[in-house]
């Protein structure tokens, strides 16, 4: 049919456009971001473009419904400004008609933002979790590049060091300070090397020398050593128990219904059933006056979007805490929304019904 491939056709090309400059711009952020986390000693910068793969495949099924919702809007809000919508409407064709059309075109998109939420969510939040706490579980000398001063993860401790050829475990011409307290020391040695001692990382260091203020006296203390030995990491093995509900499977959280692990459920849920209750929100609100030239339909649509996806977190922080039920919340929020989507179509039709009566009664 003529008014089914229009109509698809102009939503698909409007998609297509859409989610190119929503991606652009979200993973220019996300890039600017990791990069920054791999300049603080947060992130191995070799795992940067992985764990920027890992966080945009997170945050996807979002801009695929903000993309979605968006193109709606505009194709709708273009035909009512071009008086495209007036001929339609005319010609018999109500708004709800459109939502045929808009779900046979919008549904590949739909079960994607779905199979991202329940799969692919938890497992890009394990992976990139897993590329955190490895480079996390190195030790401060391994982490520190050679010739720069690096603070160590707890933020005690400032290196400066030389490395020992291409062996990370040696090094030379290491320096160290460290505030613990109100102790401040500064120890220096001439080279240095690493050692596990059961579950500690120690950095032993050869012949040096350290010196020690105290910040409250201003005492002084200066010694000499063949041999020290500092503590600079520990291996932290993260049971699966203890993996945040984020990086769990869909499955492993309905068989552990607990508060933290529902509201994490109703989250996913929560953005995959926000993503169809957009597509019907954005039928009427796309509506607009064809002598306007303005875009305050995008602009309250924008709004709405994020008024919406800001209810979903929240309803997420009141699962966990307990405030609220799962169902509670999806059948008050999602259903709550998608009544009033179909209400507002439903005025958005008896609107358009009243302003072409009388030009049906004239032309009779």
């Amino acid at each position: 049919m003529v008014f089914d491939s229009t109509v698809r056709r102009e939503l698909a090309r409007s998609f297509g456009a859409t989610l190119v400059v929503i991606l652009t711009i979200v993973l220019t952020m996300l890039l600017i971001r990791t990069v920054g986390q791999a300049a603080k000693g947060q992130v191995a910068p070799q795992d940067v473009v992985l764990l920027l793969g890992y966080v945009a495949l997170g945050n996807l099924p979002t801009m695929l419904a903000l993309s979605l919702f968006v193109a709606i809007v505009v194709t709708l809000g273009r035909m009512y400004r071009d008086s495209e919508m007036v001929i339609w409407f005319a010609s018999g064709v109500s708004l709800s008609r459109f939502v045929r059309p808009v779900l046979r075109t919008t549904w590949p998109v739909l079960a994607v933002i779905a199979v991202l939420m329940f799969v692919v969510w938890p497992w890009g939040n394990r992976n990139g979790a897993e590329l955190r706490e490895r480079y996390a579980q190195r030790s401060d000398l391994s982490r520190v590049a050679p010739g720069v001063f690096q603070q160590s993860s707890d933020g005690k401790r400032v290196f400066f060091i030389e490395r020992d050829g291409t062996d990370a475990a040696q090094a030379r011409n290491v320096f160290i300070l460290s505030n613990v307290g109100d102790k401040e020391s500064v120890t220096s040695a001439n080279r240095g090397r690493l050692e596990t001692q059961g579950d500690d990382r120690v950095l032993v260091l050869e012949r040096g020398q350290r010196n020690d203020v105290d910040l409250k006296t201003g005492d002084k203390a200066q010694s000499s050593f063949e041999d020290y030995r500092v503590v600079v990491g520990e291996k932290a093995a993260r049971l699966a128990a203890q993996q945040p509900p984020r990086s769990l499977g869909t499955l492993a959280l309905l068989q552990d219904p607990t508060p933290r692990h529902q509201a994490e459920l109703s989250w996913r849920i929560g953005l995959t059933l926000g993503a169809a209750n957009l597509l019907l929100l954005g039928l009427g609100l796309s509506a607009t006056q064809p002598r306007r030239a303005s875009n305050w339909n995008l602009l309250l649509a924008l709004l709405g979007f994020v008024v919406y996806y800001n209810l979903i977190n929240l309803s997420q922080a009141w699962i966990a805490s307990g405030r609220m039920s799962m169902g509670t919340a999806l059948l008050g929020l999602h259903g709550g929304m998608f009544a009033l989507a179909l209400a507002l179509i439903a005025w958005r039709e008896h609107a358009t019904v009243w302003r072409l009566w009388p030009r049906r009664r004239a032309a009779a």
